[in-house]
């Protein structure tokens, strides 16, 4: 089983009945035509590693999942969906934009991610490695600028 990190973008009122009854969230998810939703696949813990210098599980909010659960109880493959409201998808887009790709570069430390186990743990190739995190970290600050300028929320979860 893999872990896919997916995205999904939505207005503020979509986000508050989602919150209000989960299971809106899964038909809207069960629409295999979703614009809104991006797949990352397995890159989401390197992007974390890379931009916040730590793994999903040492600090108390990542650029990729913060601590609001929509529904304790529905696991959506690998536990609940997380959210950020507007405001803070506008602040995190004004970070991510600010990273550039010798910055990332920089971070990109293959001991350092395999000693902290960072998954999928495939980052001794440094030139792969680091292309993988890229490209998609390209698709997450492009969805993230996309949201702020709409003014949306943004779920993630894994599956």
């Amino acid at each position: 089983m893999s872990m896919i990190g997916i995205l999904l973008r939505v207005t503020a009122i979509e986000l508050e009945a989602f919150r209000t009854d989960s299971s809106l969230l899964i038909e809207k998810l069960n629409n295999e035509e979703e614009p809104n939703l991006i797949d990352i696949d397995k890159a989401w813990a390197g992007i974390i590693f890379l931009i916040d210098k730590q793994t999903i599980y040492d600090g108390p909010d990542s650029i990729l999942f913060g601590r609001r659960v929509i529904d304790r109880k529905q696991d959506l493959g690998y536990g609940p969906a997380y959210y950020f409201i507007p405001d803070q998808v506008k602040e995190s887009n004004e970070r991510i934009l600010r990273i550039s790709e010798e910055e990332l570069r920089n971070n990109y430390d293959a001991k350092a991610m395999m000693e902290a186990e960072v998954y999928p743990e495939i980052w001794e190739d440094e030139e792969a490695g680091f292309n993988y995190l890229l490209s998609f970290f390209k698709k997450v600050q492009s969805f993230y600028a996309k949201a702020s300028s709409n003014n949306e929320a943004i779920i993630t979860f894994l599956n």
